[in-house]
């Protein structure tokens, strides 16, 4: 799997959350299939983008693109997205990008002009395939480059020359930097090799990024991926989240003030192709839906089946419902169906309370268990350990919350509950009392 990383000069938002959590369960689930997997996503580190905001921040490109990659791995170890087994940089392959674009000037297909080397993409045999658009429609739609003697308004760029101020390689046509749609090609045949098996990002990717890619795989004649999944939008009252667009929320916002479980939860309840809208309402509903997950972890006593790494089928002891599975793999294997196989984790949840109500606890373990199994193998980890440890000012407003509830002083109590949450714990009654946990 080759799937497009950030281009790190912001803090990622929710849009970049989503496509690393869909292709992460997608990973997941080839996991659980008992398949090998390969999982290459990259990381942009020179683009207009990097050089425009290093300038007017007054840093290099450099310094720039070191503080936002780290602040990306940070909030995939917080989202619990594996980290790619390789995860390659433009700027370590700008020889190889030289490279390819040296061969496809010697096939006649790319050629030089003021500004830089472009593609004749009129001379590349499909394009236009992948964006399912004909060429006239695309040819009217494209934007009008610079360089006067471009020869088509489709050509694309694929080595820049050099402009003051920014950095530069050296290559048989001066110095200057590769574009943009050259990286991904480069390095997913490097580490990938030919017909690899699957290519992935955003939707906003499949034209002129991905269509790009595969022009210059096909002028080469390489073989090229050979499946392509794009994930849809994150929208904020209909409209694409973006930082261009100044509509974005950081993936810090949103892990600093949920669980960075439910947002998994919420992206699994749609299909990945589908435009999801992220609101505090849709995140408190995914909340509730990872409540219900962890109190029957609890009830049951499951373990973390995630914390030695993805869930292998077969591999995992217990006993699980094997027909649940199977129904679990047809949704899965549907176009990844993750909102039809969701619906048959919380029917099993449904399944092992009642059976447990009714003193079957054969029938119940069998169903907790499996929810425990599947929802590992989406990559959501359940709760069922609860650490009760507190401190003291925490055991105090249990104390006064316990007491105001005995006096039926329901003000005080929901004002003390409140407090017990902005310092961070989960509050929950029970028979016992007022209970606390950290989420």
């Amino acid at each position: 799997m080759y799937v497009c990383g950030p281009t790190v000069y912001d803090a990622p938002h929710l849009g970049h959350g989503r496509f690393s959590l869909v292709f992460d369960v997608l990973r997941r689930y080839l996991l659980f299939s008992g398949l090998d997997v390969t999982y290459v996503s990259n990381i942009t580190d020179i683009e207009d983008k990097i050089i425009e905001r290093a300038a007017s921040r007054g840093i290099t490109p450099t310094e720039l693109t070191d503080h936002f990659e780290a602040v990306w791995w940070e909030a995939m170890d917080a989202l619990g997205v594996l980290r790619p087994d390789e995860a390659p940089h433009a700027t370590d392959y700008v020889d190889r990008m030289v490279a390819l674009i040296t061969e496809l000037m010697n096939r006649g297909v790319a050629y030089e002009a003021s500004d830089g080397v472009y593609l004749s993409v009129l001379d590349v045999p499909g394009y236009g395939l992948l964006a399912r658009q004909p060429l006239d429609s695309l040819r009217a739609g494209a934007r009008v480059e610079s360089a006067a003697d471009k020869r088509s308004p489709l050509d694309f760029v694929l080595w820049k020359k050099a402009k003051p101020g920014e950095p530069t390689w050296e290559s048989p046509w001066g110095r200057g930097r590769p574009g943009w749609h050259t990286e991904c090609v480069v390095m997913s045949l490097d580490l990938l090799g030919d017909g690899f098996d699957l290519h992935g990002g955003a939707i906003d990717l499949i034209f002129p990024h991905h269509e790009n890619e595969r022009a210059q795989a096909v002028a080469l004649g390489r073989d090229f991926a050979h499946h392509w999944v794009h994930n849809g939008w994150v929208t904020v009252d209909g409209e694409k989240m973006s930082k261009s667009l100044g509509n974005f929320t950081s993936l810090d916002d949103l892990l600093t003030r949920s669980d960075a479980r439910a947002y998994r939860l919420l992206v699994l309840r749609s299909h990945y192709r589908s435009p999801i809208e992220v609101t505090p309402e849709t995140v408190t509903d995914a909340e509730s839906g990872l409540a219900r997950l962890d109190e029957m972890a609890r009830r049951f006593g499951l373990p973390d089946l995630l914390a030695s790494g993805p869930v292998v089928d077969g591999a995992v002891a217990g006993s699980f419902d094997a027909e649940a599975v199977s129904r679990f793999r047809d949704r899965m294997d549907d176009d990844l169906d993750t909102p039809g196989a969701l619906a048959g984790i919380f029917d099993l949840v449904r399944q092992a309370n009642a059976s447990a109500d009714d003193g079957d606890e054969v029938a119940a373990g069998r169903a907790a268990g499996t929810v425990g199994l599947l929802a590992a193998a989406l990559g959501l980890p359940l709760r069922g350990e609860v650490s009760t440890e507190t401190d003291p000012v925490g055991a105090d407003l249990v104390r006064r919350r316990d007491e105001a509830r005995e006096h039926r002083d329901w003000t005080l109590a929901d004002q003390l509950r409140d407090e017990l949450m902005a310092l961070g714990w989960v509050v929950e009654d029970g028979p016992e009392g007022t209970r606390i946990r950290r989420p």
